[in-house]
């Protein structure tokens, strides 16, 4: 578990050059819990109001989706946080909703005012809702099996 003031941004070189920068991956990524109906949830929303198709995606249980927590030394069983890959930068817990509103078209982008609420109070009560969200919002019992255009807005490696 980490300390709620350790950073929810982060920018390492290590990460962008060895998966990001690879072949088959864009500067935009989210990064979610395709067992998770909240996750899900969030997928296909952002699926849905991403008109310019700046994101692709990943679910953290698939082969890219592992190395990026990996390499972050972010658990990779229990997921604590989806991620939000913006030109290159990584967001996690509520700074990660924040970054993905940003990038929509018209009102959306007034959510990600929540960027500006006190840490002290945001990852801890991110982290009550994460921790307790199978028993909050469900879990998925049939796996995502997307049609070919929704495949398509898919990172490399990431179903």
């Amino acid at each position: 578990m980490r300390p709620f003031w350790k950073s929810e941004v982060t920018d390492t070189k290590d990460v962008r050059e060895s998966v990001l920068n690879s072949e088959g991956y864009g500067p935009n990524l989210i990064v979610f819990d395709g067992e998770c109906v909240l996750c899900s949830w969030f997928f296909k929303f952002m699926l849905r109001h991403d008109k310019l198709r700046c994101f692709q995606f990943a679910t953290a249980q698939s082969p890219l989706g592992q190395k990026l927590y990996q390499q972050l030394g972010l658990p990779t069983r229990n997921f604590e946080t989806n991620l939000v890959i913006v030109d290159g930068v990584v967001y996690q817990h509520l700074d990660a909703f924040a970054a993905a509103m940003r990038q929509l078209p018209g009102m959306w982008k007034l959510l990600s005012i929540c960027r500006f609420l006190p840490k002290a109070l945001k990852v801890p009560v991110y982290r009550l809702i994460a921790r307790n969200r199978y028993n909050l919002f469900g879990r998925s019992g049939a796996c995502l099996m997307p049609g070919a255009d929704v495949k398509a807005r898919f990172a490399s490696d990431g179903f």
